[in-house]
């Protein structure tokens, strides 16, 4: 974990603590149905952590399931996260995961304003 703090113009970043990806036993999101930055890592102890916006925590969430699956192997109990933006396998997949959330989410408001502008009978 690195604490990050700004003097005048300058940027400090200081390490203030490490963990083990062999120790990481869950990473609970909390909540898949909201827009929620906070989540929590479970180790030998739980640490309550907030990312920088909802995308990164799910960018988060991937990076270490792949180093897993790529260098441990173990079952890696991620809760609480939509699987549709987590998983590699969906249709949302991609590098440039952002501009197609953003497109979702414009087919979805486009579909509700289409749906407000019918008439009802």
């Amino acid at each position: 974990m690195v604490k990050h703090s700004r003097v005048d113009r300058e940027e400090k970043y200081e390490i203030v603590e490490k963990w083990f990806l062999k120790d990481l036993e869950m990473i609970d999101g909390k909540e898949a149905d909201t827009d929620n930055p906070y989540f929590d890592l479970h180790f030998h102890k739980v640490y309550n952590l907030e990312a920088y916006s909802c995308a990164s925590k799910y960018t988060f969430a991937r990076t270490l399931n792949k180093l897993n699956e790529m260098y441990l192997k173990k079952d890696l109990k991620i809760v609480n996260f939509d699987d549709t933006y987590l998983n590699d396998d969906s249709i949302w997949s991609s590098n440039n995961r952002d501009c197609l959330v953003l497109m979702r989410i414009c087919f979805y408001a486009s579909n509700l304003l289409c749906l407000s502008l019918c008439p009802l009978s």
